[in-house]
């Protein structure tokens, strides 16, 4: 079952197109990547998922059950939106009972959420501090703990880690693989190395439309291609071709990479045996080896393919700012 699917969203703000036809399907029990440039239509699509923005076309279901219905759908979806803001004179633990009940948890239920999720996100010993008095990463951390109150079945999380120094996004990080399976987490970020640590699944949108999906394994090419990062040394294309006639070989014009493509379920430890062998013997040296291609050059590869088809309404505008 997908815990969320949009079909042919449209959404416009006045003559600006946001969403154009937009289908997406989450399945649930993932940590699911939504990847874009600003103005991609991530934002967009998650306030309308939960009826913040009125879409003009297409439709909306979570869990299987249609469009956002505050009936139906109190406190099994949360959403925590980008920039969210919290009231600074407001203490901890008030705050968190303060949104539960406003999600129709019972009192006895709510109060044991409260003390997990303060547990969870390592403020137990701040829960009778104000908001104004805790720090940038305590207050994402308050606002995390805050849209998992309940153990919502889907929670959507809009830029989740902006703004927070390395160790706060390592913390919040390990913190959502904790969730993975046991409820559908949506995350939108400009991270890509965070998002491919984390997702198991995403998307990439462009100008409001997705310009590719699939597990996190089919986007970065794991278990297709293996990149190899080189220093120096004559690269013996011909002699790995021979080691190797499973796997087809392409260097990047300064040499310093070399791509290992092969069909998948192929054995990558042989291949991989091989082809370091051939390599050193050559005397190349080797700095690095990765497999798949990296979520961030996928992005940008989709992403750059789709660029021709905006460039005719560019010049459009162009000609007749009017």
């Amino acid at each position: 079952m997908n815990a969320l699917e949009l079909r042919g969203v449209v959404k416009n703000y006045g003559r600006n197109r946001a969403l154009s036809g937009l289908d997406l399907s989450v399945p649930a029990g993932t940590i699911f990547g939504l990847i874009g440039a600003n103005g991609a239509g991530k934002t967009t699509a998650l306030s309308a998922s939960v009826g913040l923005l009125r879409i003009q076309a297409g439709s909306i279901s979570l869990l299987g059950e249609g469009p956002f219905d505050p009936a139906k759908h109190a406190g099994r979806v949360s959403l925590l939106p980008q920039d969210s803001r919290l009231p600074p004179h407001s203490r901890v633990e008030e705050l968190l009972l303060y949104y539960g009940r406003l999600q129709g948890l019972k009192e006895g239920p709510l109060r044991e959420s409260v003390d997990s999720m303060l547990d969870w996100v390592h403020l137990a010993d701040r829960r009778r501090s104000a908001v104004r008095t805790l720090s940038h990463g305590m207050v994402r951390r308050l606002t995390i703990a805050q849209a998992f109150l309940g153990h919502p079945e889907l929670v959507l999380l809009d830029e989740p880690m902006s703004g927070l120094d390395p160790r706060e996004a390592s913390r919040i990080r390990h913190m959502l693989l904790q969730r993975r399976e046991t409820q559908t987490v949506v995350v939108s970020s400009h991270d890509l190395r965070e998002l491919e640590q984390i997702c198991g699944h995403a998307v990439f949108i462009d100008r409001g439309r997705v310009v590719r999906e699939g597990t996190m394994d089919s986007l970065t090419l794991r278990g297709r291609s293996t990149i190899y990062t080189l220093a120096g040394g004559v690269v013996p294309l011909d002699a790995l071709r021979a080691a190797a006639p499973e796997a087809a070989f392409e260097l990047s014009d300064d040499g310093t990479k070399l791509k290992a493509s092969f069909a998948g379920g192929g054995n990558e430890v042989a291949l991989n045996a091989g082809v370091l062998r051939v390599l050193l013997d050559a005397g190349v040296g080797i700095v690095g080896v990765n497999r798949g291609s990296g979520l961030e050059s996928e992005y940008l590869s989709a992403t750059e393919q789709a660029e021709p088809a905006r460039q005719p309404a560019i010049r459009l505008q162009l000609q007749n700012p009017s």
